[in-house]
């Protein structure tokens, strides 16, 4: 306003003298009040968009102790030795309003839900983590620890292995949420990007024996039953375009290895090899919806490696060309579906299976006993399971969905179908309760369409609609999402779209 002032003064000065006119004052007043109003509206206009905020962080997680390790039932023995370091990473994603959100991968077989909900508890409190910002992935692994509370009728754990297994888990829960933490206070501008590959070294084991797979690929042909051999890619870089993490899914079990040295197994070994390429960047492995899918062939550490590396250049493949840019928007869903049991195990079944030895007889020992006690206190064991759905969207159409358990291939194929190829869809995210069979599956019967006794669920299977359930949940909250955009665009011209 003072320089406004200084020009009215000198303008009066030249007409008292005769040097300018009053028409010009006026011409020149009315181009200084609309530079003024221009000011003023640009001053009021919000700020721009800004980019995506990234940060990442990473913790080891190997046992020091010689815990069990978790996935086989025929092991005999604690670990011995490691092939290499188990990892517990996280990515911390903030868009341009400032909401935000956590994927957590670690070398796993699963986050249980007891461990999965503390944790999600403390960052709550900690870092005003809604449930649907929480993200807990995992490579699915055979060759990482037993977790408290996860398949313990699988094991014969003494009392010593279980003092382990607690102590390790409570350690498990603290450097997660402290990892969480270092990842959200790293928050700096970033890009994101995303691009899709393909490696297929997964063959479903439902349909094929490993020397069918190896006879029908020299034939040129590929195995049978539905796979998927997608791998999608997410890339996060500095706004100097420094990559600095590498998210990357892939639909197959983590299971080429069967020993009694700890690792992360094909996807253990793709991370080190990313790492190895990009130095400053971070390498998340989260597997996709591979329950029903086998490494193939496998059970050496040298095709182990071979799958690694394989799906590794599948990655670096899709990094090296253009891929597509995410705006810095983001919305987060979740929500806890209730998935029915088909009936409560019977009796008479139970106490024939009681007599045998390995898992079967100590799941149906402990069955026995949680009815008997169930009954005595006029109760019924539960009816259903609080299953975990969750969906994020980040930038306009990219869709990831995390869906809890061991999820079989014809999810993430119809979700596909459903919703559009680049889709991201993962399984033995934020709790693994039991095999998730699709309703193919459930028909045709075998291990995966059940095997209750495995995981410890006081019934015989899900009931028959428990892909419906799922489809409807995924399908709500993909409507949510997508909502807001909708409204957006009804309320453009319709030239302007």
């Amino acid at each position: 306003m003072a320089s406004v002032t200084k020009v009215a003064r000198w303008a009066f000065w030249r007409v008292s003298r005769g040097l300018i006119t009053r028409r010009a004052v006026v011409f020149a007043a009315g181009m200084l009040a609309l530079g003024l109003l221009v000011d003023a509206a640009a001053a009021a206009k919000p700020p721009k968009l800004v980019a995506w905020k990234a940060g990442t962080a990473r913790a080891k997680i190997t046992p020091d102790k010689p815990l069990w390790m978790a996935g086989y039932a025929a092991r005999e023995r604690p670990a011995q030795g490691k092939m290499h370091d188990l990892w517990v990473k996280v990515l911390a994603l903030e868009d341009a309003r400032h909401h935000r959100a956590v994927v957590v991968t670690a070398d796993l077989l699963g986050f249980p839900k007891a461990l999965a909900d503390s944790i999600c508890a403390e960052l709550s409190k900690e870092h005003g983590l809604r449930r649907a910002q929480i993200m807990l992935g995992c490579s699915h692994t055979h060759c990482g620890p037993v977790l408290a509370g996860a398949l313990l009728d699988i094991y014969p754990l003494d009392e010593k292995q279980l003092a382990l297994i607690q102590e390790y888990t409570q350690k498990l829960q603290a450097t997660v949420v402290k990892t969480v933490g270092e990842a959200i206070q790293r928050l700096g501008p970033a890009t994101l990007s995303t691009g899709q590959g393909t490696v297929g070294f997964a063959a479903n084991r439902r349909h094929n024996t490993e020397k069918d797979v190896q006879i029908l690929r020299q034939q040129g042909k590929p195995p049978r039953g539905p796979s998927d051999h997608a791998v999608p890619v997410l890339a996060v870089r500095t706004i100097d375009g420094r990559l600095s993490a590498i998210v990357f899914l892939y639909a197959c079990h983590n299971t080429t290895l069967a020993d009694y040295e700890w690792s992360g197994d094909y996807a253990g070994f793709a991370q080190i090899a990313l790492e190895q390429k990009h130095s400053d960047a971070q390498a998340m492995f989260i597997i996709g919806c591979g329950a029903d899918q086998n490494p193939m062939p496998r059970r050496s550490t040298e095709l182990c490696r071979q799958h690694g590396v394989a799906l590794a250049a599948a990655v670096e493949d899709v990094l090296a060309k253009p891929m597509e840019s995410l705006e810095p928007a983001l919305h987060t869903g979740f929500e806890l579906v209730k998935l029915p049991f088909q009936a409560e195990p019977a009796v008479e079944a139970l106490k024939a299976q009681a007599t045998k030895p390995g898992y079967v007889g100590r799941y149906a020992r402990r069955m026995l006993k949680q009815l008997a006690e169930a009954r005595a206190a006029g109760q019924a064991l539960p009816k259903f399971y609080p299953y975990p759905v969750q969906l994020w969207q980040l930038g306009r159409q990219q869709l990831w969905i995390a869906l809890g358990g061991e999820v079989v291939v014809d999810y993430a194929l119809s979700f596909k179908a459903r919703f559009g190829p680049t889709t991201w869809v993962i399984g033995y995210a934020n709790d693994v309760m039991a095999y998730i069979p699709s309703a193919r599956v459930w028909k045709e019967g075998g291990y995966e369409s059940g095997a209750f006794n495995v995981y410890g669920l006081p019934a015989d299977r899900w009931a028959p609609d428990i892909e419906q359930r799922i489809t409807q949940a995924v399908q709500g909250l993909v409507d949510k999402a997508r909502e807001p955009t909708a409204k957006k665009a009804k309320l453009l011209p319709a030239k302007a779209l």
